[in-house]
């Protein structure tokens, strides 16, 4: 295969996925580089699920684990999209791709350089457009959500999330100390304010519950036997009951996020 029209996405996390997506769906060719043990929560439609499982599936698009770059190939022909395990990057040399998106969405900068091909596009904040990549995507909900900024930087993180459903910091959860994360309830169950989604096992034997504030769909749960550290993000709970579906589908936020990376490719495309 042809290297110069290869696109390199970095994380495979649910805001990945969806430019994943959008880029696959333009009949484009895409790499996405993970780490060992990702930890996203919206399981469901995160491709870093096929580090764990082997191969997952997000809207007709299969994700498939490889172990070297010589075996994407065999990914890409089949029309699926292959995720090589690389958290720094070292088959970039040899891939030379002609794109390079940082959608870890770690709110800093994990590596990433301008070096590392002809266009790099990082999403969100912990970059500057012009001097880490060339250029930087806004990912804060509200009115410049998306946003193209090829000088400056994204918002910087606020640590309160975006508002859904009337509800903000509410409908997030967060391991109240270290420990080994373990389940009470699944993607998609519908669960009461007050009750327990899950519980971490600290090292000292104690199973302390993890307690939603809200009721609603738990719309993202953390891996069962993840070790988390103290304040980590394990779940997320939507207040919408009528939007059961979701879970199961890209946001509307990485459709947004998605469409400025494709538009961004386009245009150095065409010039």
């Amino acid at each position: 295969m042809k290297r110069d029209d290869l696109i390199v996405v970095r994380g495979g996390g649910d805001l990945a996925t969806g430019v994943v997506h959008r880029l696959w769906s333009a009949g484009l060719r895409v790499l996405v580089l993970e780490t060992a043990h990702p930890a996203a929560i919206r399981r469901q439609v995160s491709l870093c699920e096929a580090v764990y499982e082997g191969e997952t599936a997000v809207e007709g698009m299969r994700g498939i684990r490889v172990e070297t770059l010589a075996d994407a190939d065999a990914v890409w022909a089949q029309n699926a999209v292959p995720i090589l395990i690389d958290p720094t990057g070292a088959c970039l040399p040899q891939a030379r791709p002609a794109v390079l998106v940082d959608a870890i969405i770690a709110k800093k900068n994990l590596g990433t350089t301008r070096e590392m091909a002809p266009l790099t596009i990082a999403l969100g904040p912990g970059f500057t457009a012009g001097q880490d990549v060339n250029v930087v995507v806004e990912t804060k909900r509200g009115h410049k959500l998306g946003r193209i900024i090829r000088e400056g930087s994204a918002a910087p993180n606020s640590g309160v999330p975006g508002i859904i459903g009337g509800y903000g910091a509410e409908r997030v959860l967060h391991a109240q100390a270290a420990g080994i994360f373990r389940n009470l309830h699944s993607i998609a169950d519908f669960v009461e304010a007050g009750e327990a989604v899950a519980e971490i096992e600290t090292p000292d034997g104690q199973r302390l519950p993890v307690v939603t504030q809200i009721s609603g769909i738990l719309r993202g749960l953390l891996r069962d036997g993840y070790p988390v550290t103290k304040g980590f993000k394990v779940a997320d709970v939507d207040p919408r009951r009528a939007e059961l579906e979701n879970c199961f589908l890209i946001s509307d936020k990485a459709r947004c996020i998605a469409g400025s990376v494709l538009e961004l490719i386009a245009a150095a495309c065409w010039n």
